[in-house]
């Protein structure tokens, strides 16, 4: 029998050599529980060694509960868990300061919204009515992009708020501060938006849903030439549901989907000159005389699209039937008023804020995902085919 040698294998020792490199890089930059800590390339890169030497040292961290990886993210520092004292590396520490004496008697909530607007400042009015009632008050923010978010989010934590409602800025996937927001367990609500890659809390207004009732709407009413104007999609989940909802009612009832009557924008629609004539849209009307009816990806592009037409001499509705989606206070006021999904503010406002407080007092729960149905508003701007 062979005597088992002393000496460790060689590739064991380096990756043992690396891990041990690694917790000395994260007390030499002080870094926090989440933060990241360097990839297995910046690694490889840095101690002259393979990418599966690297890899093998940050699993090894991994495994003693160190540091944490996350699939297409990187990895991260750890943080203090129940039960253990000071996080890895000794040095750093959580970052949520104590909550300020003067701010114990009421709850602090903040709301982050990425621009105002009729449907945001119904949310604001909303949203403050029903944080009076849990006895706490308002801070809001409006984020001016993607990275003014992000500050506003950890200046909010670092002040000690209680819970954040977050109407995000157009994003395809979860930030990666609302991420570490989440692994910190800071009470957060998603409304508006759903990141389908990651658990988190979201209340929304069930947008694919509106939109296919919708459709089902001018289909009841004789149309089958249907259009579909918006702008453009930019991983906004809700301009993404609303176009799904117009394609699956169209193919449920057998109607053909056509390249033709449908638009994305290339720029923008400006609410500021509704009244005018656009010329994408008047490209877009003008260039399908077969549309009977052309739904519209929010109200303004509905409003823009109406008085294009009437520009353009197209009579609306009797040539032409337009909807729009949110039920903005200026669709009941155009020269047709507007037919259009309205979304319930008042419901959305209720179950995010009711689903925060949970988070605040702790609720142990399963993250949920809360649909906010919508209601079809019927005004003056369809006509029914089947009088025809």
């Amino acid at each position: 029998m062979k005597p088992e040698s002393s000496s460790p294998k060689p590739k064991q020792q380096l990756y043992l050599q690396v891990a041990d490199k690694v917790m000395a890089i994260i007390a030499e930059r002080k870094l926090q529980p989440h933060d990241p800590v360097p990839s297995e390339g910046e690694l490889a890169k840095l101690f002259g060694v393979s990418r599966m030497t690297s890899k093998l040292a940050l699993e090894r961290l991994a495994e003693q509960g160190l540091v944490y990886r996350l699939p297409r993210r990187g990895t991260f520092l750890a943080g203090k868990r129940e039960g253990q004292g000071e996080p890895a590396a000794g040095r750093v520490s959580e970052r949520r300061p104590p909550i300020p004496p003067g701010w114990a008697k009421g709850r602090q909530i903040a709301l982050i919204l990425p621009h105002m607007s009729d449907y945001t400042s119904r949310i604001i009015a909303a949203v403050e009515g029903e944080v009076r009632k849990h006895d706490g008050d308002l801070i809001l923010k409006i984020s001016k992009d993607k990275d003014d978010e992000d500050r506003c989010l950890q200046k909010l934590v670092d002040g000690g708020v209680d819970g954040l409602i977050l109407f995000p800025q157009g994003r395809k996937t979860c930030s990666d501060q609302v991420l570490r927001l989440k692994l910190e367990q800071i009470p957060i609500v998603i409304i508006d938006r759903i990141f389908r890659e990651v658990q988190i809390d979201c209340v929304y207004h069930d947008h694919f849903q509106g939109s296919y009732q919708m459709a089902q709407y001018l289909i009841a009413k004789g149309h089958r030439e249907i259009g579909y104007t918006s702008n453009a999609i930019e991983n906004i989940t809700s301009r993404e549901e609303r176009y799904q909802g117009y394609i699956q009612a169209l193919l449920d009832h057998g109607i053909p989907v056509k390249n033709e009557y449908i638009h994305f924008r290339s720029t923008p629609c400006d609410p500021s000159r509704a009244s005018e004539s656009d010329p994408e849209q008047a490209e877009f009307i003008g260039g399908n005389p077969q549309m009977t009816a052309v739904m519209c990806g929010d109200d303004h592009i509905a409003i823009s699209s109406l008085f294009t037409a009437l520009h353009l001499n197209v009579p609306v509705p009797d040539k032409l039937s337009i909807v729009g989606f949110s039920d903005i206070k200026l669709s009941a006021l155009t020269p047709v008023p507007l037919t259009t999904v309205r979304q319930d503010t008042e419901r959305l406002a209720r179950s995010a804020v009711e689903l925060l407080m949970k988070r605040v007092n702790r609720s142990k729960e399963k993250q949920l995902t809360v649909k906010i149905q919508t209601e079809i508003i019927e005004r003056k701007s369809v006509t029914d085919r089947g009088n025809f």
